[in-house]
């Protein structure tokens, strides 16, 4: 189990590479949550901000931002979220909290993109966390068959609903070797709205908190 620390630690030091003028795109998930109980520090240097999903955007209003849609800030200047795994090819499954679709889309828009996460997010193949699809409600049955196809077992999220009004099938059990080709295959699905491996648009930087201290990766 991830120490609270390590996610702390990432994401107070992601705060440096915040500045004046800022706008802002805030992911979701627990360690951004250390993130957005941080940003007072910085209020100053942030122009606006837009944000991955309906908990976050609650999350930044009770700490008194006003969040835009990405239509009103444009391409943000940074993009900081977290990842449920990530290679240090800084290729990552995210999604387990069912954002993914709106974490992609502010990811894509944006200028730089810093995945903040714990040492244990760090892996060498990415898989053994369960792959999130997002799927139009109708074609969840047919999704899962052409999963099935590619190996893998999805599983519906029970009681869940994406902010999207979508589904989740969470896929167990696919090694996933080229992640940037399986992306796109399975997005071509037709009713997968989107799939959680990040791979087209990977991170520019990881920030992994460790016990005491940080460690930056840079995608040069």
């Amino acid at each position: 189990m991830a120490d609270t620390n390590e996610k702390r630690h990432a994401a107070i030091k992601s705060l440096e590479y915040i500045e004046d003028d800022c706008v802002l795109g805030v992911g979701t998930g627990s360690t951004v949550n250390f993130l957005i109980s941080e940003l007072h520090q910085v209020r100053h240097k942030i122009k606006s901000i837009a944000s991955s999903s309906e908990a976050s955007t609650k999350l930044l209003s009770d700490e008194g931002f006003m969040v835009e849609d990405l239509s009103s800030t444009g391409s943000p200047d940074l993009y900081i979220d977290g990842a449920d795994e990530i290679t240090k090819n800084f290729h990552m499954i995210k999604g387990g909290g069912g954002a993914l679709t709106r974490e992609k889309i502010i990811a894509h828009a944006s200028k730089k993109f810093i995945c903040i996460v714990d040492n244990s997010k760090i892996v060498d193949v990415l898989g053994k966390f369960p792959l999130p699809i997002e799927v139009i409600p109708m074609a969840k049955s047919m999704v899962s068959r052409e999963i099935a196809k590619l190996g893998g077992q999805p599983e519906l999220r029970h009681d869940f609903q994406t902010d999207n009004g979508n589904l989740i099938l969470d896929v167990h059990n696919l090694k996933i070797i080229d992640p940037p080709s399986l992306e796109k295959e399975i997005n071509n699905i037709p009713g997968v709205v989107t799939n959680g491996i990040f791979a087209l648009r990977p991170a520019n930087e990881i920030i992994i908190g460790n016990a005491e201290t940080t460690e930056v990766i840079s995608n040069t």
